[in-house]
């Protein structure tokens, strides 16, 4: 084992970090029971480091562990009982789609550890205070009304704006872990640690913490290397503790490295996320996987070696010359088969969403996960053959996307290449929506009531849904369009938790046509119809026969003075056409969103 550097003296610092054998060796080493530890979140978690977390503090119950959100491999930290309290913004599944895990169907009662709940550019804003020695940060999201400010008494704060006395500022106290957690492409031994974008919640974590940072990295490489690329160091030396290397430190994540140093970059693992998602389905399968890939290994190295070379080759991204394209495509049979409802919610979602860019001039689409994104993409898609230029992005630092046909993941290793710009959270959620009013946010809903406030937090019995991710943050500072699949357990007249506030919600799209409003606490109204088609257990002969039936049965909205809900000048949609169906599964041709 590599010996640590020695402390600081009189003498002069010491002249690196601690490089040790691994990361478990680097966990034993510098955390300890009841420390505040903070993973660092890119589009590549640091993984390696969380499972030797979670190996080493196994039962323990005593860590605190802040990120920006826990699904796939973070599970290990509920099945290990290692965290006491986890501060997040988002806590489900992601992929193929957002969804609740069993897992958390009892966290508001605090099992299987405490919660505290942020949107992700508020808690961005936490540690951009901690890592610029600010007492506060200021927000714009967290509103008064939404039920993500209950139980942050001393950490936000409300008090008068100085020069209107009318409104209020929100404060934020800094977000201060410890130590912080961060994978990185490669560092020399001095301790600069090198990233590549999209970049997240970037360096501003690094910063914040007290103590420093525990980085792994894809290799460990001579100090010349890194001299040879100033502007590729994104954590410098000074701010890093220790040191190990981890190939494949993010997986089951994705991580991009531009090919620097000569380190391949590799893809999101879709198949181990899938048997992710399948395995928490029972309390014995969860247990089952945990043992198989965190508890019951020793380290990183056995690791990989579970995963076989084979595995680990197929990932690797950009794909080596001559091999053959990953992307599916459809086939001439699915091309043909009628639109799904889902398929036919996304196409008016597109449609009303583009309708919006040529109507009020909106530049910029923020696409929230799920139906929402695949509205957002096809809606660009077919802009641009009319000529009508809108860039799409994704809140963790995508921007001016070209999503790459027959990849569904919004966060695509294969999306970053094709975009126009990688930046971070900050410069997503804060620079391209908070600060620009030529923005549309186009989100989804697990619950939406009569005044298009959100709720993708607690279900009425109380189970956990999945939380804000950038929801709230968009929803506080730019007009927004919601693609929710309307039911009367969707569509409801009050909401069990408000997660996101309605007031800037234009639009609100099901699968039978566009709900619209005159401004801000002005009733929705049915402006436009498409008969539905059989779906969720609905056959033809229960579909409902008019607009105001569908109104009636598929939602639970109450309207004002007896009305139906159904506009008076409602127009009729036209059919899904060949075209925005073959756009629509050429871009998910498995049918995850069918």
């Amino acid at each position: 084992m590599t010996t640590a550097p020695e402390r600081p003296s009189a003498a002069g610092r010491p002249t690196g970090p601690y490089v040790a054998d691994g990361p478990d060796d680097l966990v034993r080493r510098f955390v300890r029971a009841g420390d505040h530890v903070h993973a660092a979140a890119t589009m590549s978690r640091p993984n390696a480091l969380l499972n030797a977390v979670c190996r080493t503090f196994a039962g323990s119950r005593s860590l605190t562990v802040s990120t920006t959100a826990v699904h796939s491999s973070a599970h290990a930290l509920a099945l290990s009982g290692a965290v006491r309290k986890v501060i997040t913004g988002f806590v489900g599944d992601t992929y193929p789609a957002p969804r609740p895990n069993r897992l958390y169907r009892e966290l508001a009662e605090g099992r299987p550890f405490e919660m505290e709940m942020w949107s992700l550019l508020s808690y961005t804003q936490r540690l951009m205070a901690g890592a610029l020695g600010q007492p506060f940060a200021t927000t714009g999201s967290m509103l008064a009304e939404t039920d993500l400010r209950h139980g942050k008494e001393g950490v936000l704060h409300q008090v008068p704006h100085p020069e209107d006395p009318e409104r209020t500022v929100t404060l934020l106290s800094p977000l201060r872990p410890r130590l912080t957690l961060f994978h990185g492409v490669v560092a020399d031994r001095r301790g600069n640690v090198v990233a590549v974008p999209p970049l997240g919640e970037g360096a501003w974590a690094a910063y914040a913490a007290t103590d420093g940072v525990l980085a792994s990295v894809e290799a460990i490489v001579d100090d010349e290397v890194i001299a040879a690329m100033p502007d590729r160091v994104v954590i410098p030396a000074a701010r890093v503790l220790g040191l190990c290397e981890a190939p494949l430190g993010a997986h089951p994540q994705s991580l991009r490295t531009g090919g620097l140093a000569g380190v391949d970059g590799y893809l999101d693992d879709y198949a181990f996320l899938t048997d992710i998602v399948a395995a928490c389905k029972t309390p014995q399968t969860a247990a089952a996987w945990y043992e198989e890939w965190v508890g019951g290994i020793p380290d990183h190295a056995a690791y990989l070696e579970r995963l076989g070379a084979t595995r680990r080759s197929e990932l690797v991204f950009p794909a080596p010359p001559g091999t053959a394209a990953a992307g599916k495509t459809p086939s001439p049979e699915d091309l043909d088969a009628a639109p799904s409802e889902q398929e036919q919610l996304i196409v008016l979602g597109a449609r009303a969403v583009a309708d919006l860019v040529r109507e009020r001039g909106y530049d910029t689409l923020l696409a929230g996960i799920g139906t929402s994104h695949m509205s957002a993409w096809l809606a660009a898609r077919l802009l641009a053959d009319e000529g009508v230029q809108v860039r799409v992005a994704a809140e963790l630092g995508l921007q001016s996307m070209a999503p790459e046909p027959g990849d569904v993941f919004l966060f695509s290793q294969r999306h970053a290449e094709r975009s126009q710009m990688l930046a971070g959270v900050a410069e997503t959620l804060g620079g391209s929506v908070a600060a620009n009013p030529r923005c549309l946010g186009v989100l989804s809903a697990a619950e939406i009531d009569p005044g298009a406030n959100i709720n993708t937090t607690l279900l009425p019995d109380g189970r956990w849904i999945t939380g804000s991710g950038g929801a709230n943050d968009i929803a506080s500072s730019v007009d927004c369009v919601v693609i929710a699949l309307a039911s009367a357990r969707r569509y409801v007249p009050r909401l069990t938790h408000l997660t996101s506030p309605g007031l800037r919600i234009r639009d609100v799209v099901s699968q039978f046509g566009r709900f619209t409003r005159a401004g801000a606490g002005a009733a929705f109204e049915l402006t436009s119809w498409l008969p539905p088609v059989p779906g969720r257990g609905r056959t033809e002969a229960d579909l409902p026969d008019g607009p105001e039936t569908a109104v009636r049965d598929l939602t639970g909205w109450d309207f004002p003075d007896g009305s139906t809900g159904v506009g008076a000048f409602l127009t009729d949609e036209k059919s899904v056409t060949t075209e925005e169906l073959s756009l629509l599964r050429t871009m998910d041709p498995e049918g995850f969103y069918r």
